[in-house]
């Protein structure tokens, strides 16, 4: 590993990895309440119309060029109000993950992969339930359950997947030939070099094949 990278990773968990953080409990938190909101969102669905199915497919697009601008923009590129989030992604996690390093030393390394859960919230409470209130008003109230667990679910494959791409590629998960397609998809944008121009999707790269912004080794 590049001692700068050694010497980021030792400082940042010395500052901002507390004693009583579990990687474990952030994982299997962030999967329960993303899976208990799904859950209990598809609950109230009742026999869909296939044109209010069509509303799963519109809402996975959205979702992923959502993933796509907010990556390209705020997440590499300072904005008012969001430079949290910049700090976070820039300044942060791609420096303790490089191309060259993209692997967990110990699971305690987790907080610097998955979002933290005041971004969970946000995420759930400022976006998702307020766009599917606006569906909700258009299109009755099928539509908008299947539009917002949509979102959710998309969310938790963010995660799921951004957390595959970071373990051991020789792990059981690592060697799965999904993970190692997209997981270099991924690796291409963490070299400093490329991350603002190359490789915005983090789950699927549909996006940067319609904007071209995807590059391949």
């Amino acid at each position: 590993m590049n001692p700068e990278v050694a010497a980021f990773r030792a400082t940042y968990r010395a500052d901002e990895i507390g004693p009583r953080y579990s990687g474990i409990g952030h994982f299997l938190f962030t999967s329960t309440v993303s899976i208990a909101i799904l859950a209990g969102t598809l609950w109230g669905v009742r026999s869909p119309s296939w044109r209010e199915l069509l509303v799963v497919p519109l809402a996975f697009l959205i979702a992923n060029a959502g993933e796509y601008f907010g990556h390209r923009g705020p997440m590499h590129h300072r904005r008012a109000g969001l430079g949290l989030i910049f700090k976070r992604h820039t300044l942060q996690h791609h420096h303790f993950f490089t191309h060259e390093a993209m692997s967990y030393d110990h699971f305690r390394d987790v907080k610097m992969v998955l979002f933290p859960w005041y971004m969970i919230a946000f995420f759930f409470g400022g976006m998702a339930l307020p766009l599917g209130a606006g569906v909700y008003l258009l299109a009755g109230e099928n539509v908008a359950r299947l539009f917002v667990a949509t979102l959710v679910g998309y969310f938790l494959t963010y995660e799921w997947l951004h957390f595959s791409y970071h373990l051991n590629p020789q792990s059981f998960i690592g060697r799965l030939g999904i993970v190692r397609v997209l997981r270099r998809h991924h690796t291409a944008h963490h070299d400093l070099a490329l991350m603002t121009r190359h490789n915005f999707n983090i789950t699927f790269p549909i996006c940067d094949a319609l904007f071209r912004t995807t590059w391949r080794r």
